[in-house]
C-alpha cells in the first residue's frame, strides 16, 4: 500500500506530492492529461517555432514562494527571466507610469504620489525581502508588529477604490493602483481589493515579476524531477472518476476543483459537506489570445516597451468600469487587459534568428461566456498600441469553455480557483479549522480552491500534505 496518492499533476499537486516524499512517504500522482503542469504548460499554440504560455505565465508569487525557494529547482533546468521593468501602464496621450524593481525608482517617478507609494508598500516589501532571505531566516524581521504593518493591514481590507481616491492625486498612480488591484478580478469598491494591490506591487519590488526562459512549462519539468530524486512517482492520461480507480493508499490528495472533489468521493462524504461544495462561489472568467508577432507591440509609450507586463485599460475609474460592467453580468466595452510580451526578454520563445515575437493577453467576461471578446480587446490594445493588428501573424483564442478544456480546475473560465473576496479567501472552500482536510480521515483537498488561493506558489499543496502528513504520523490513517 502506497503511503499516498495524489490526483493531479498541476503546481499545487505536484507541492503535494514533493512534502510527502521529502518527508520519506512512497508517493504516485495522477494526472487525466498528457502532459503535467495543469495551468503551467507551455504549447506552440500559433506557429511553429512560436511557445506560448497556455494558461499562466507570470510568476511573482512562483519565485516569492517560500516552498519553492527551498527546493533546488536550478538543478532540474529552471531558469527565472526578469524584464526590466516588472510592469507598465499606458495613459492617453502617449503617457505611461512604470513600476520599477526598486521601491524608491518607482516612487521617484510618481512625483507628488512618491511618498504616499512607499509608504503603502515599503513595510509588506521589506518583510517580504525577509522571508526570502537565505536560512536562517530571522522570523521576526517578518513578523514584527510596526505602525507600518497597521497601515499595511488597514489598506489590504479596505477597497482599492477608496485607497486610490484617498491615498494618490495624480492619474499615473492610480491607474497603477487599480491595474494592480484588477488582478483580484472584482469591483474595485469591494473590501479587501487593495490586499492584491498590495500584495503584487510588493512582490515586484522584492522579488521581481518573472517568467520561466522557454516556457512555463519548465517550471512543471523541475517540480517534477524534485519530486522523482525523491523517489515519487508520476502517471498521466488517466483522468479519475471515482475513489474505486486509484491504487491503495493511506491517503489521497485531490489537486482539483470543489465541484470535481464531490463527483469523485461524493459517496464517501456526508451531505452537508457536498452541498457546502454546490454553494462555492466561483469568480469571473477570462478570455485569452495568444499572438505570434512580426515585430514587438507599437507602444506609443516607450516604457512600455520595456515591460514584461502591461495593464492596459486608461485611467484608473475606466478600469473599475469594467469589472464593475463584468459583476453585472455584462461584457465590458473597454475590458482591463492584461498583456504579456516575454519574447522580448526570452528570445527562445520565437523562432531563432528572426526579428520575431510572441504575446499574450487576456481580459475578464462573465462566468462560462462565450461571446469572442478578440475586437474589444484588440481595441484597446490598439488604442495605446496604434498599428498592432497590422503586426499579427497569427493568433490562438482560449475562451472560458477552452479554458476549461484544457484544465478542468478552470470552471467556467475561472482562473482563480473561486471567487477572491475576502469570504471566499478566508473560508474556501468550506469553513473549516484545517480548511484542506474533508470530513473523510484519508481525503484532502490541495488545490487553488484552498487558501492561500490563487497563484503559482505550491503553498496550497505543501499546506494540504503538512496535514495529512499530521495525520499518517499520529496514525489516524
Amino acid at each position: 500500500m502506497l503511503d499516498a496518492v495524489v490526483v493531479g499533476a498541476g503546481p499545487n499537486g505536484l507541492a503535494a506530492a514533493i512534502t510527502l516524499a521529502r518527508a520519506g512517504q512512497s508517493v504516485h500522482v495522477i494526472e487525466a492529461a498528457d502532459a503535467i503542469g495543469g495551468g503551467v504548460r507551455s504549447a506552440e499554440l500559433t506557429l511553429p517555432g512560436f511557445v506560448h504560455d497556455v494558461c499562466s505565465a507570470i510568476y511573482p508569487m512562483g519565485i516569492g514562494s517560500p516552498f519553492f525557494r527551498d527546493l533546488p529547482l536550478a538543478e532540474h533546468g529552471l531558469q527565472w527571466v526578469h524584464p526590466e521593468l516588472p510592469l507598465a501602464h499606458p495613459l492617453e496621450g502617449g503617457r505611461a507610469v512604470a513600476l520599477r524593481r526598486s521601491l524608491d525608482g518607482t516612487a521617484e517617478d510618481l512625483g507628488e504620489d512618491g511618498p504616499s507609494y512607499a509608504e503603502l508598500f515599503r513595510d509588506l516589501t521589506e518583510r517580504w525581502r525577509a522571508l526570502m532571505a537565505p536560512p536562517p531566516r530571522r522570523l521576526a524581521d517578518v513578523v514584527r508588529p510596526t505602525p507600518g504593518l497597521l497601515r499595511t493591514g488597514l489598506a489590504g481590507l479596505a477597497p482599492a477604490a477608496r485607497v486610490a481616491r484617498r491615498r494618490f492625486a495624480t492619474e499615473g498612480a492610480r491607474a497603477l493602483w487599480a491595474g494592480l488591484a484588477a488582478h483580484g478580478m472584482q469591483p474595485l469598491a469591494r473590501f479587501g481589493t487593495g490586499g492584491f494591490a498590495l500584495s503584487l506591487g510588493a512582490a515586484a519590488h522584492a522579488v521581481g515579476w518573472p517568467f520561466v526562459r522557454g516556457g512555463a512549462q519548465g517550471l512543471a519539468a523541475a517540480l517534477a524531477g524534485v519530486l522523482r530524486g525523491h523517489g515519487g512517482t508520476i502517471e498521466t492520461g488517466h483522468e479519475v472518476r471515482s475513489l474505486d480507480e486509484l491504487p491503495s493508499a493511506r491517503a489521497v490528495l485531490l489537486d482539483v476543483a470543489p465541484e470535481a472533489l464531490a463527483r469523485i468521493a461524493g459517496e464517501v462524504l456526508p451531505v452537508d459537506y457536498r452541498d457546502q461544495l454546490a454553494r462555492f462561489q466561483r469568480g469571473p472568467a477570462a478570455f485569452k489570445l495568444d499572438y505570434a508577432l512580426s515585430q514587438p507591440i507599437p507602444w506609443r509609450a516607450e516604457v512600455c516597451r520595456r515591460a514584461g507586463v502591461v495593464h492596459v485599460g486608461g485611467s484608473w475609474s475606466e478600469v473599475a468600469l469594467a469589472f464593475d460592467e463584468v459583476a453585472r453580468g455584462q461584457h465590458p466595452t473597454r475590458p482591463f487587459v492584461l498583456v504579456a510580451q516575454p519574447s522580448l526578454f526570452d528570445r527562445s520563445r520565437a523562432p531563432s534568428g528572426s526579428s520575431h515575437h510572441t504575446a499574450w493577453a487576456y481580459c475578464q467576461v462573465p462566468e462560462g461566456s462565450g461571446r469572442d471578446m478578440t475586437e474589444p480587446l484588440e481595441a484597446q490594445i490598439e488604442r495605446f498600441a496604434p498599428g498592432f493588428r497590422d503586426v499579427v501573424l497569427a493568433r490562438h483564442t482560449l475562451g472560458p469553455r477552452q479554458l476549461e478544456a484544457h484544465d478542468a480546475n478552470l470552471v467556467g473560465g475561472d482562473i482563480w480557483g473561486g471567487a477572491c473576496d475576502l469570504r471566499h479567501l478566508l473560508f474556501r472552500p468550506t469553513p473549516r479549522l484545517r480548511p484542506w482536510t474533508t470530513p473523510h480521515p484519508r481525503l484532502f483537498l490541495c488545490s487553488a480552491s484552498t487558501p492561500p488561493g490563487p497563484g503559482v506558489h505550491g503553498l496550497c499543496g505543501f499546506l494540504a500534505a503538512r496535514a495529512a502528513l499530521r495525520a499518517l504520523r499520529r496514525g489516524l490513517i
